[in-house]
């Protein structure tokens, strides 16, 4: 199996470590084959690629889309990042909780980041490319935000905060206990596999 699932804290992320064949001319690795995903309970149809560039003390979110949601297939292609994702559905016995995942150019892991999670990740290398799939496409009428200092989630940043640097739109955003009301995203259970 080119992706094998690596295990994690909560329950719906999923971190996978591809296989690498590698040799003297570099290396080769399957990052996307929807039926090995399907078959590990990742059954969303991606329909969007993006990619970021940031530079190191960078971090991007936490966001998510409201509505449907969409789920993200995120991976670093150059440099390092940790990876962050918070549970927000209501009713999961994690609701609220985050983990992190360390995801960089040479473990060359992926997260699978399901609706119902805020995501986010600071840049721990000079610079660091992201590469990301989404199984909606992207709405500014739907995109939230929730503050990635929020003391509520006291999420451990590996940078003090005079090093982070975030967008406008991230250094505004609201605690999540004020937007929890708004939150569309209910906690089904563990489905076959978790």
């Amino acid at each position: 199996m080119p992706l094998k699932p690596l295990p994690t804290n909560l329950s719906g992320p999923i971190l996978l470590e591809p296989t690498v064949h590698e040799d003297n001319r570099g290396f080769f690795i399957e990052s996307y084959r929807r039926d090995e995903l399907a078959a590990l309970g990742i059954g969303e149809e991606m329909v969007q690629d993006n990619h970021s560039r940031s530079r190191e003390g960078v971090v991007r979110g936490l966001h998510f889309q409201v509505g449907a949601g969409i789920a993200k297939l995120v991976r670093c292609v150059r440099g390092a990042i940790l990876d962050v994702v918070v549970d927000l559905r209501k009713g999961s016995p994690t609701y609220g909780r985050w983990e992190a995942f360390q995801l960089d150019d040479r473990n060359l892991r992926l997260l699978y980041c399901p609706v119902g999670f805020a995501h986010g990740f600071c840049v721990l290398s000079p610079v660091a490319d992201v590469v990301y799939k989404q199984s909606g496409y992207y709405n500014p009428n739907l995109e939230r935000t929730i503050a990635y200092n929020d003391p509520r989630l006291g999420i451990e940043w590996p940078f003090p905060p005079q090093r982070i640097e975030v967008s406008p739109r991230d250094a505004a955003a609201p605690r999540l206990e004020e937007i929890e009301a708004e939150l569309p995203f209910r906690w089904e259970g563990l489905r076959a596999g978790q």
